[in-house]
């Protein structure tokens, strides 16, 4: 099971999970402290959350909340046949109200992601909320203001899974050793092709089985401008945050870890792209550059998406071709060699014997049911912070990319001067476009300026403070989706 991938974990049946899981469930409800669950949001992650949680004992999933009658009604059937009876619900609000609900898993949109997790707080639940934890900076700090008030209470954990793998954590011991050296750069990537969303002619009614209203949640009930409703929103501003805000936060937080898990946010960032090959409805960069200045004393790190094929616009010639190695993941560079994911290496790229026992986090679910036993975080690699932190370094690259106009491949070089790994990522980002036959004479990337960010206010400051301010405060909050403070 630990052992599938998240592709693979999703395209199985939730009835194969639920049959497997009788057993525990059985001896769970045996225990008197038994811990029971609802999950909000389960068309997609949440489905995996809810067959893990369904092998682990001393739970009992009570309760389902999701704003589709149909994913409500197939999973109830799926669980039916296993022989187990939830509640279920439309509205996360009367959810919260259950006192059959210890603790909500929340993986519904990223919009809805921070004004769900601290409702379900003020309503004494402990929270599980997926990543990107907080839309935009300002919720992340909210959840970081919350966590301190119900701390010693409640247990808060962010969905960044590789938090609770072992792998990353002998990765980090090794690089803090010294054995190679000082780090010089932390690379983070995400080479995951990204077809065309489609492009409508006219707003799109949303499934009969949506109730729109609750999907908007704090958002507008805007037209729907797009051709899947589902998923596909992930490539609008409103609700989601591109591919940076997507996977981008699990291969930023391990970044992270390079450079010592920085306290504070970096003290500037630029980000450039576009969304090359084709028009659509998205919003989004399928391709995108981010570059992160966290000062003198420590590393600077990158984000390199791209998602586009190997070349041609021909998606059947595959992705963009791994980076040593590496494809969706991160390297870590350093004076005397460099960690790709699960190896150690010499400068020259050969192993160097050191091995690292990555498996994606298998036990970070594991780690917040201990949490909630224990009535404190088992683990420092969960409290919140860092889910914030990944989270707030995708929303300053966007902010960045937001801000900015078409500049030429020559003055992106001039703005970007960096080490030699860095100007050797622009090349290699530059040479997929081509192959791509993408002139970027005629379609130039959109180039953020450096923004200049205070990590002690949460603003931005300087030249075009004004202008990326007004794009990080922009999100809306309908009357009955406000953020919630609590007392």
């Amino acid at each position: 099971m630990h052992n599938l991938s998240r592709r693979k974990l999703l395209s199985q049946t939730l009835l194969s999970g639920a049959a497997l899981s009788i057993p525990s469930w059985i001896r769970s409800q045996q225990l008197n402290n038994e811990i029971r669950f609802a999950v909000i949001g389960f068309n997609s992650k949440g489905a995996g959350h809810i067959k893990s949680l369904m092998k682990m004992t001393g739970v009992r999933l009570t309760a389902l909340c999701d704003v589709d009658s149909h994913v409500i009604d197939r999973t109830v059937a799926q669980l039916d046949k296993a022989n187990i009876k939830v509640k279920t619900y439309k509205d996360y609000r009367k959810l919260l109200e259950d006192k059959n609900v210890d603790a909500v898993v929340i993986a519904t949109p990223n919009h809805t992601h921070t004004v769900i997790a601290l409702a379900a707080l003020s309503a004494g639940k402990h929270v599980y909320v997926e990543k990107p934890v907080c839309h935009n900076i300002h919720e992340g700090a909210a959840l970081m203001e919350a966590n301190r008030k119900v701390e010693g209470k409640l247990i808060l954990q962010h969905g960044m899974q590789r938090r609770s793998d072992p792998g990353w954590d002998a990765a980090e011991a090794y690089l803090e050793s010294g054995a190679l050296g000082k780090v010089v750069l932390s690379r983070a990537m995400n080479f995951r092709a990204r077809q065309s969303i489609g492009k409508v002619t006219a707003a799109q009614l949303p499934p009969k089985t949506v109730d729109y209203d609750l999907w908007c949640g704090p958002r507008e009930m805007a037209p729907i401008m797009r051709e899947q409703f589902h998923y596909d929103w992930h490539w609008q501003w409103a609700y989601g945050n591109g591919d940076i805000g997507n996977n981008g936060p699990h291969q930023l937080d391990v970044g992270r870890r390079a450079l010592g898990n920085p306290d504070k946010l970096p003290l500037r960032v630029i980000s450039f792209g576009q969304r090359w090959g084709y028009t659509d409805d998205g919003e989004t960069p399928n391709n995108q550059f981010a570059l992160y200045d966290f000062g003198k004393n420590t590393a600077p790190m990158l984000f390199d998406n791209r998602g586009l094929p190997r070349a041609d616009m021909n998606w059947q010639k595959g992705w963009e071709p791994a980076y040593k190695g590496v494809r969706i993941g991160n390297i870590y560079h350093c004076e005397g060699g460099y960690i790709a994911e699960s190896k150690a290496y010499d400068n020259d790229g050969k192993w160097n014997g050191e091995k690292f026992p990555i498996n994606d986090g298998a036990d970070h679910m594991s780690n917040f049911i201990a949490s909630i036993r224990a009535g404190k975080l088992v683990n420092p690699n969960l409290h919140i912070v860092h889910g914030f932190h990944a989270a707030a370094l995708a929303h300053m690259a966007n902010i960045s990319y937001r801000v900015g106009h078409s500049l030429s491949a020559e003055e992106i070089v001039e703005r970007i001067k960096g080490s030699a790994l860095v100007q050797e990522t622009l090349n290699d980002f530059f040479a997929n476009l081509e192959a791509n036959k993408i002139t970027l004479r005629n379609s130039p990337p959109q180039t953020g300026p450096w923004l200049q960010f205070n990590p002690d206010t949460l603003k931005f400051e300087g030249e075009f403070s004004t202008e990326a301010n007004a794009i990080a405060e922009n999100d809306t909050y309908r009357k009955g989706f406000e953020l919630t403070t609590l007392a």
